[in-house]
């Protein structure tokens, strides 16, 4: 099975981004960081979700993250789909915190079960097709709207959505250019997917 291992962010200052990401979610292993060598202007097309197993942990979540120096694009709240929210970390990068859990089971936690890498993709027909042919495997699929593949237990998972979207999901214009500022660190690279995201193998992602 093909996986993620992790995904590396360019940014301007990878001290504070360091700070920020083991503050407000405590991850390390999964999120990367170097320096950014290219410019970026709007919605860079993608998100990261962080998701967890009920209300009280999102709101944690995103409770630490705005306490760290996010920007709450949308407030944390119950929805039908379950409870969550979208901040914008200081880096620009922005992180969906969400359960579909509505109750909660106990005391909150400061655990996530999964990190979710979502590409907002101009065909998602196409650029599914394209991953496929890469070597991954389609968990489920909603026609030209959503696909979302397969991967490991401890690996990032992959999801496609259409960029508008995913851009109204996340609470900002879909308009942006530049560079994405995010590397994909698996097993399959070194590639660019035929929306413009560069893959790398594990072993030659460039640390900051």
């Amino acid at each position: 099975m093909a996986n993620i291992a992790s995904v590396t962010l360019e940014v301007d200052d990878t001290t504070a981004a360091r700070h920020f990401y083991s503050t407000a979610f405590g991850l390390d292993s999964q999120v990367r960081l170097r320096t950014a060598q290219e410019p970026t202007t709007g919605f860079r097309g993608f998100t990261l979700s962080l998701l967890v197993s009920q209300p009280a942990d999102a709101q944690g979540f995103f409770d630490a993250a705005l306490d760290a120096g996010a920007t709450a694009l949308k407030p944390a709240a119950k929805s039908m789909w379950g409870y969550g929210g979208v901040v914008r970390a200081p880096d620009g990068t922005i992180w969906q915190i969400a359960t579909s859990s509505k109750k909660d089971t106990g005391p909150a936690k400061r655990e996530f079960d999964d990190i979710v890498l979502l590409l907002g993709v101009a065909d998602v027909a196409a650029t599914k097709r394209f991953y496929v042919d890469q070597g991954l495997a389609v968990a489920r699929s909603f026609g030209r709207t959503y696909a979302e593949f397969e991967s490991g237990d401890d690996a990032v998972k992959l999801s496609l959505y259409r960029r508008k979207a995913l851009a109204k999901v996340a609470g900002v214009p879909a308009e942006g250019s530049g560079s994405h500022r995010i590397v994909v660190n698996g097993d399959l690279g070194p590639f660019t997917d035929p929306d413009g995201f560069a893959w790398e193998s594990v072993s030659s992602s460039a640390l900051a």
